[in-house]
């Protein structure tokens, strides 16, 4: 009886570790995708209304996801105040939870975002562009990424009982 107890523990501990590990992949995906929107909109907005950024950050943040909501409004609260755009901006773009290159791309776009319209909107489609490349490679990976992963755990697990048995 306990060493089946023992089991069922150790199967529901692998079945929580990959519902964790598929939580996180999920949460980059969406943090991802809103992070397009939001540079796409911010370009259309910059290029045809010409609205400033932090009356431009406002906006778009209650549209996103909380990761990049919590982004949005960090920089926009720091550029209220008066804080270096592009230190803010480096700052909490290393708070997203989005793969390494992504980040970077997003961190070296702050800099970018001071200047004239034209500057502006160049360095949002470069970054736009980027981004949805690394979202199509990795929606072209996740089918493989998730199979292993799932092998991987509940794989784990099932050793583990068996070396328990």
């Amino acid at each position: 009886m306990l060493k089946l107890l023992g089991s069922l523990c150790i199967t529901c501990g692998g079945a929580l570790a990959w519902y964790q590990q598929w939580a996180e992949r999920r949460l980059r995906r969406e943090t991802l995708a809103d992070l397009l929107r939001v540079f796409r909109r911010m370009r259309e907005e910059v290029r045809m209304a010409r609205t400033t950024l932090p009356v431009l950050l406002e906006t778009l943040a209650p549209d996103c996801g909380r990761a990049v909501s919590a982004f949005l409004e960090t920089v926009c609260a720091a550029v209220h105040r008066g804080d270096s755009l592009t230190e803010v901006w480096r700052m909490a773009a290393d708070a997203l939870p989005v793969q390494p290159g992504d980040k970077s791309l997003v961190m070296s776009l702050g800099k970018d975002l001071q200047g004239d319209e034209e500057k502006v909107c160049k360095a949002l489609l470069h970054v736009t562009y980027a981004l949805e490349k690394s979202a199509g490679e990795a929606e072209n990976r996740r089918p493989e990424e998730e199979k292993r992963a799932t092998a991987l755990w509940f794989s784990a697990a099932a050793l583990l009982v068996i070396l328990l048995i």
